[in-house]
């Protein structure tokens, strides 16, 4: 195992070059014959819209790279579609909003008035 030394991530909370159970996880992935998978800043900003969009949760973007390896390995058979997961999604959004803002939508500013607000809302 090669530390990484410079991250390029936005997941932060796991830009950790050199993990310390970095060889345990890789061993107990050979034991158990289980796999890994990553995912790039685009597809972990995609997943932090899409569980916003679909469940409402506004995560942090390590939750994000769950989501995103979740879906990568339902599409490539690595988990069946319609197997039941808990994908466990604990970090706020809120934590870490920079990450989040250059793929947003900008929102409409509106005057103080309420014909204005009234022609958008209806």
């Amino acid at each position: 195992m090669t530390p990484v030394e410079n991250p390029d991530t936005v997941a932060k909370s796991l830009a950790i070059g050199d993990p310390g159970d970095g060889r345990y996880v890789l061993k107990r992935l050979e034991q158990y014959n289980g796999f890994a998978e990553e995912c790039n800043n685009k597809e972990i900003l995609d997943a932090i819209l899409l569980l916003a969009k679909t469940e409402g949760i506004f995560t942090e973007p390590a939750g994000g790279v769950s989501v995103s390896v979740l879906q990568k390995m339902v599409e490539q058979g690595k988990i069946d579609k319609n197997d039941k997961v808990v994908c466990y999604v604990t970090g706020n959004g809120l934590k870490a909003t920079e990450s989040i803002m250059e793929v947003l939508e900008k929102p409409n500013v509106l005057k103080a008035d309420i014909s204005e607000v009234s022609a958008v809302v209806n």
